[in-house]
């Protein structure tokens, strides 16, 4: 039987009844790229577990991309949620970085813009069935301002559970040994990650332009802290030695850290804890004076 010009019956089924089974079969991670009735199934399937890869736009040294942090989050993040799914939110990079807003490129939010925009995301996260909004880390600024803003969640009832997953551990056994004596930004370590996630930005040649080298203009305790202090000692934003990185090393980190992204979020899917007790500390948060004790 012929029809719509020529295509047979069993063409046609062929052609769309392949794409529709490759749509409910292989639903995408990715928030963006989902339709609305995929996005439905997608959260289910998810069990409500949403991810927000957390970056950041800042200088990384004279050889890596403006957006490495958040490009090597995503990149982890994507490779994680092929393990243990879940629905993954678009590209988010309105951290902290204060301390790199000499430099060109880096795009700083006021705090109180970062905290409103991170809230009222999560918000709108939850009130599309996240009910588990997961925030992966990918930007060493952020470590002080995302258990910050997970602590703030007691202020009021929700009816979801911000989840923080910090930086990548790097105390993992079997991991290559470093070739440099530290690394904190641009070195070894990041550069070596980006050689696996987007090779085709990394400009390693171009590692020794400028120095990544300890300034040491600041002399206090270690136990004084001033927001100055990365400018006082890295003031290229750039604090290691990235010609030495290596894929082998980059690897290892990347498969480690979406391991490690994985078994969270299986933990989370698990976890039917944590909401009950936010439900159950602001229910005896209204009336503090009949809290045993």
């Amino acid at each position: 039987m012929k029809t719509m010009r020529g295509f047979s019956l069993s063409m046609l089924l062929l052609i769309f009844g392949t794409g529709v089974c490759f749509s409910q079969a292989g639903l995408s991670a990715k928030w963006e790229e989902l339709t609305g009735p995929d996005f439905v199934q997608a959260i289910h399937q998810s069990q409500g577990v949403c991810v927000l890869p957390f970056g950041i736009i800042e200088k990384h040294g004279p050889h890596l991309p403006l957006g490495t942090d958040l490009l090597d989050v995503r990149y982890a993040v994507m490779n994680a949620v092929k393990q243990e799914y879940a629905v993954v939110f678009p590209a988010y990079y309105f951290g902290q970085i204060f301390e790199a807003r000499h430099q060109p490129g880096t795009l700083a939010y006021s705090l109180s813009t970062q905290l409103t925009l991170l809230q009222e995301t999560v918000s709108e996260m939850a009130r599309n069935g996240c009910k588990k909004v997961v925030i992966v880390n990918g930007h060493g600024g952020n470590e002080h301002l995302l258990p910050l803003f997970a602590q703030a969640q007691l202020a009021s009832p929700r009816d979801y559970v911000v989840y923080v997953f910090g930086l990548p551990n790097e105390n993992v056994p079997g991991r290559p040994a470093l070739k440099t004596p530290y690394d904190m930004h641009a070195g070894e370590v990041e550069t070596s990650s980006m050689l696996i996630a987007r090779p085709d930005l990394v400009h390693q040649d171009r590692a020794t332009q400028q120095s990544g080298e300890d300034q040491k203009r600041q002399s206090l305790p270690d136990s004084v802290y001033t927001g100055i202090w990365w400018y006082a000692r890295f003031p290229n934003h750039y604090a290691g030695w990235g010609a030495a990185a290596n894929k082998p090393l980059g690897e290892f980190d990347q498969k480690a850290w979406s391991r490690e992204i994985a078994e969270a979020l299986k933990a989370i899917k698990a976890d039917d804890a944590s909401l009950k007790l936010q439900n159950q500390f602001y229910e005896e948060s209204q009336h503090p004076l009949d809290t045993k004790q």
